[in-house]
């Protein structure tokens, strides 16, 4: 994909703030430090007594130590079914042992945690599935994440990510100027090809707000275009805005929920001013989780719900599809065996399986179903963070055995992936194991095969 050409115009004052937060050190020395940083024991006992509620309490509990949550999940399968890897002994020998000991640990425990909590579990849900007892061992582990945070006990790339948000409202450093400016160059790479296309910046009282991954802005702006693309074609009224555009929340990989609520309420914000109708998240699954699942709660909504409806782009595509305001070209629907990459969090935790199974019949004549799927299937191998964290390499690359089988069972050599975690984890996964598959947004695979409106085709010259 092609390079943003964002120019990082970065004022000083900013810089000097994402200083103050990260600090000068790289991530060897910054590990290196840690090794000797102490336990805040009065803080974390603190911690622990105003925010362990009994819910946490009655899953660490209630365990009946039965290991059917083992084989549900794929670290502990990629691993040779080390017992170590079992979720119920992961949350027992790390959050349980540190309620257990109310507090009273030191250094070398919290790290262990911090390993375990990054490296060991990217709180895709799929054990909790399995549990007769209903814990929710993703959730214990996201708690675990924040008590790590809050003592300095967090990665390198996670501290960072969660540092740019704060500063950035974006998990790059990214600035208005610079977006807008993204936008600009888009709406002007398309003109020619598509006349009449718009990215509309701040337009208030659209159908649609539409709000992308960082990553989009940064290094693969055409995902933008692609998208105005299919709005154009769809004959939506949308907009993105000028702030609040960023929808991914690192800060919530990292476990530092403080930054979590100031990005979602960003967000929000960028809603209340537009008032748009409704809002489509871009192609990312946890973006989807952080803003429209997980952000009602941080941002203080008792309802549960964002300001306004909101559909991740699955959902979007698929409605489109049903409607007609997307059609695809019978001759041009995907020939070759393909399959699709279900994600943790708009699959598993949001129950968008169906339409997903609605776009791939519309597109795709030999679709191929991984084995399990749909809200069974195993997370990409890089969810929660851990396809960024340098110092888990290794054990990502370990635990991406399992999708690297389950996508050479179907045979297909296209796998479509709607969620940025999972078409990363499957580009290094590619990478590593070399097993001649392609992978792809639905972007730029709809833009080949829908039918263009007579009124929006290029005049014959």
């Amino acid at each position: 994909m092609q390079q943003g050409k964002l120019c990082n115009r970065i004022p000083v004052e900013t810089k000097d703030k994402l200083k103050e937060i990260l600090g000068d050190k790289g991530g060897i020395q910054y590990y290196k430090e840690m090794e000797s940083l102490e336990v805040d024991v009065p803080a974390l006992k603190d911690l622990l007594k105003r925010t362990l509620k009994s819910r946490l309490k009655t899953w660490l509990n209630s365990c009946m130590r039965c290991g059917l949550c083992a084989d549900s999940c794929f670290l502990y399968i990629a691993n040779d079914k080390d017992p170590k890897q079992v979720p119920s002994y992961k949350i027992q020998s790390t959050l349980g042992e540190l309620v257990r000991r109310k507090g009273e640990v030191d250094t070398q425990f919290m790290m262990h945690c911090m390993d375990v909590a990054w490296a060991q579990c990217t709180c895709c849900n799929r054990c909790t599935m399995y549990c007769p007892m209903g814990i929710d061992t993703g959730v214990m582990f996201s708690y675990l994440r924040g008590i790590l945070f809050s003592q300095g006990f967090v990665p390198w790339e996670m501290k960072i990510g969660s540092g740019m948000h704060r500063v950035y409202r974006a998990q790059m450093d990214i600035t208005t100027e610079d977006w807008v400016d993204t936008c600009e160059w888009m709406e002007e790479e398309t003109e020619e090809e598509w006349p009449g296309l718009k990215i509309p910046v701040d337009k208030e009282n659209a159908d649609i707000i539409y709000t992308v991954n960082a990553r989009e802005a940064k290094h693969y702006p055409e995902d933008l275009a692609d998208a105005a693309i299919l709005f154009h074609l769809a004959g939506e009224n949308w907009t993105v805005p000028s702030e609040g555009w960023e929808e991914t929340s690192l800060a919530m990989f990292a476990g530092d929920w403080e930054a979590a609520k100031l990005q979602v309420k960003s967000v929000y914000s960028a809603i209340e001013r537009l008032k748009p109708k409704r809002m489509v998240v871009t192609e990312c699954g946890h973006a989807y989780r952080a803003t429209v699942t997980e952000g009602p709660y941080w941002a203080g909504i008792k309802s549960g719900k964002p300001p306004v409806d909101s559909l991740h782009y699955v959902e979007w595509v698929a409605e489109a599809l049903r409607t007609g305001k997307l059609k695809i070209d019978p001759a041009k629907r995907i020939k070759e065996p393909v399959t699709f990459q279900d994600s943790c969090n708009y699959i598993r935790n949001a129950g968008l399986a169906d339409d997903a199974r609605y776009i791939m019949s519309q597109i795709a004549e030999d679709f191929r179903e991984m084995k399990p799927n749909r809200e069974h299937n195993y997370c990409c191998g890089g969810g929660g963070g851990l396809n960024g964290i340098g110092r888990y390499r290794q054990e990502r690359n370990i635990g991406l055995k399992v999708k690297r089988d389950q996508i050479l069972e179907t045979g297909a050599k296209l796998v479509i992936s709607p969620c940025h975690n999972c078409w990363d984890a499957l580009r290094d996964l590619e990478e590593v194991y070399k097993i001649g598959i392609r992978w792809s947004f639905l972007k730029p695979i709809l833009i080949k095969m829908v039918v263009v409106p007579d009124h929006l085709k290029l005049s014959a010259e």
